[in-house]
């Protein structure tokens, strides 16, 4: 089976496709081992679908499965491109429900499901939270600076929400953002999902306009968009490299 590694703006990702469904996460453990494995946040696999171009199956590094990941559709639906599986525009199929992409060179736009809010006033640790779904959970949290951040408290707050943990200001009109992934378990160089819930807290605020230039901790410049009841996330991916495994299954 040949594997592609791949990175979208600091998130790095194992993806291949097969033809057979089935339970993977003992093989995304494997594969994303930092020290005895490839090494990446998470693992797609790709499969057939009737009505869409295909489905995902996607993993966290400790083998949970996601509902989606933003960073990952970019580079999937690249992968996919590269690899005759869709044209440069294609919709594929998540647990979250339908994501649409549209590959143009290395820089791809991703439209991710609507979101929806879930708690909007939570208080914790004298700051306020709110709680929505962008495809998975996230708890958000506007500050003046986002320099320091508590992962002890991060860590507890995932666990106690079981959603990812994002903290973030607002810089000359741009977005930062730095986040704590459930699956992971650790603060992450971006997260796609993770931006576009501060986006729209930050929409509801009125702290932005209704499109953006987002920044992570990686630095990488993204873009996010209003775009009726859905945001667009957009940026480049690289594709690392392509290796073999003889094992999978």
């Amino acid at each position: 089976m040949q594997l592609s590694k791949y990175n979208a703006s600091g998130n790095d990702f194992i993806i291949c496709h097969t033809f057979v469904k089935r339970d993977r996460s003992k093989l995304a453990v494997k594969l994303c081992d930092r020290h005895s494995g490839i090494g990446a946040d998470g693992l797609v696999v790709l499969v057939p679908h009737d009505k869409y171009d295909f489905e995902w199956e996607f993993y966290n590094s400790d083998g949970t499965a996601a509902e989606m990941c933003g960073n990952a559709s970019r580079a999937t639906a690249h992968y996919a491109y590269r690899n005759g599986l869709a044209g440069e525009k294609m919709a594929f199929l998540t647990v979250a429900g339908v994501i649409e992409a549209r590959v143009e060179d290395n820089f791809v736009l991703s439209d991710l499901t609507p979101p929806q809010y879930m708690r909007d006033k939570i208080v914790e640790g004298g700051k306020e939270w709110v709680l929505l779904d962008t495809g998975v959970p996230h708890l958000v949290s506007f500050r003046d600076g986002i320099e320091t951040f508590d992962l002890e408290e991060a860590r507890r707050l995932r666990r106690k929400y079981n959603a990812n943990v994002n903290i973030c200001t607002v810089k000359g009109g741009q977005l930062h953002v730095r986040t704590y992934e459930r699956g992971v378990e650790d603060e992450t160089q971006a997260c796609g999902t993770g931006m576009a819930a501060c986006f729209v807290e930050g929409l509801k605020q009125k702290l932005l306009a209704e499109k953006i230039t987002a920044v992570p901790k990686s630095k990488e410049r993204l873009l996010l968009q209003k775009c009726g009841e859905t945001i667009r996330f957009g940026g480049e991916v690289c594709h690392c490299f392509n290796t073999n495994y003889e094992d999978f299954r």
